[in-house]
């Protein structure tokens, strides 16, 4: 069984859908429409409809969402942009890039999403915009988040590369699907994830009118007639083979993601009673997709774990173990009394692992999984 075993199954996935996914590729290549292709807008606006936003805008990939969602809001060297410390490093990168100051906060241990808390306390008056993190297919705490953004009148980011697809709920009732609360969503289509495709991949979300034309001006090299550029702009496109794969993905994102969390209760009830391990906490406000199913060790050893997992053909990663505030790239931004202002992600970073978690997961590999774990633990 263990040879089985996969981090992420793409290729089974892919096969239940081959032959959907092998006829969209040939229409492409059928075609030669291989920029710009029909496909392209096709799955924008199929995707606008899934969301219930306005306006879906291709883009090469995620981080590239990230960045050209800056530049979109008209932020300039020196502004100050707020995001979490525990996340993936593009959330933060492309605010550096663009000459911006990263304001790094620490997260909530439970839910592992950005502290709202905390980003009110970080907040100045060179504070233009926050970019919460989606984390592991579950939202922050976007109701609070947007209260915050709306008192200092600055800009939302949702980063929502491994959430799409997850449902947020409002106090009032209402449900909106993560990356269409803010003023713009942006997501990565990377193969690992919920809704990935064969290749690099990215969208932006706006249900803004302008901000949307100016995103597609952007990321057209700043044109919005042909040859006439009227600012500084990034080449960054949605490949139409990409965007045929997507497609045909789309349609079965609901089941997916649905599979997801049907794996995501087994593990919970095989490890909900180990005292060793902490499962992943659910939120009041949110869906959880499961983009990963990460644990927490209650002590140490994580290292002696994971090689023992590796020995009995299990895999597993660890996301992430080295905070934002103490990596090299960024350490201009911090000064040494920072340090102690992150606590809980220090406690994730030294502390968590994410298990096998895909759309081709059965209870017999998850059970196998899972006794791995507690008789090591034990």
């Amino acid at each position: 069984m263990s040879s089985s075993i996969q981090m992420c199954d793409l290729k089974g996935q892919y096969l239940k859908i081959k032959k959907e996914i092998d006829a969209s590729i040939q229409e492409v290549i059928d075609s030669t429409a291989f920029i710009k292709g029909k496909e392209v807008n096709l799955f924008q606006e199929e995707l606008a409809s899934y969301l219930g936003v306005k306006h879906v805008i291709g883009c090469a990939n995620g981080t590239d969402a990230l960045q050209i969602a800056l530049m979109a809001l008209g932020l300039k060297p020196g502004d100050e942009v707020i995001t979490p410390d525990f996340t993936f490093i593009a959330t933060v990168e492309v605010i550096a890039l663009l000459g911006m100051i990263p304001v790094i906060v620490d997260v909530d241990a439970d839910n592992f999403t950005i502290d709202p808390k905390k980003l009110e306390n970080a907040i100045t008056p060179k504070t233009r915009a926050i970019i919460p993190v989606h984390l592991f297919g579950q939202c922050a705490n976007m109701e609070e988040i947007q209260s915050i953004a709306k008192k200092h009148n600055i800009f939302v980011i949702e980063d929502t590369a491994q959430a799409t697809g997850a449902n947020y709920k409002f106090k009032n009732g209402n449900i909106k699907k993560a990356g269409t609360i803010g003023d713009i969503g942006t997501t990565s289509f990377f193969p690992s994830k919920n809704l990935g495709c064969f290749g690099d991949g990215g969208a932006l979300f706006t249900n803004d009118d302008a901000l949307a034309d100016e995103i597609k001006s952007i990321s057209n090299h700043g044109m919005k007639i042909r040859y006439y550029h009227d600012k500084i702009g990034v080449n960054s496109r949605l490949d139409t083979i990409q965007a045929a794969i997507l497609r045909v993905k789309l349609r079965y994102l609901n089941d997916f993601n649905t599979n997801r969390t049907i794996a995501a209760s087994i593990y919970d009830r095989f490890l909900g009673d180990c005292p060793s391990v902490k499962v992943p906490g659910r939120t009041s406000w949110s869906d959880h997709i499961f983009h990963q199913y990460t644990l927490r060790l209650i002590k140490g050893g994580r290292k002696e774990l994971i090689n023992h997992l590796s020995d009995k053909g299990i895999p597993s990663m660890v996301y992430y173990p080295v905070p934002l505030h103490n990596q090299k790239a960024f350490e201009i931004y911090q000064s040494k009394a920072t340090n102690k202002l992150f606590p809980n992600t220090d406690l994730l970073c030294e502390s968590v692992f994410s298990i096998p978690m895909h759309t081709e997961l059965t209870e017999d590999i998850q059970k196998y999984i899972c006794d791995t774990i507690i008789n090591f633990l034990d």
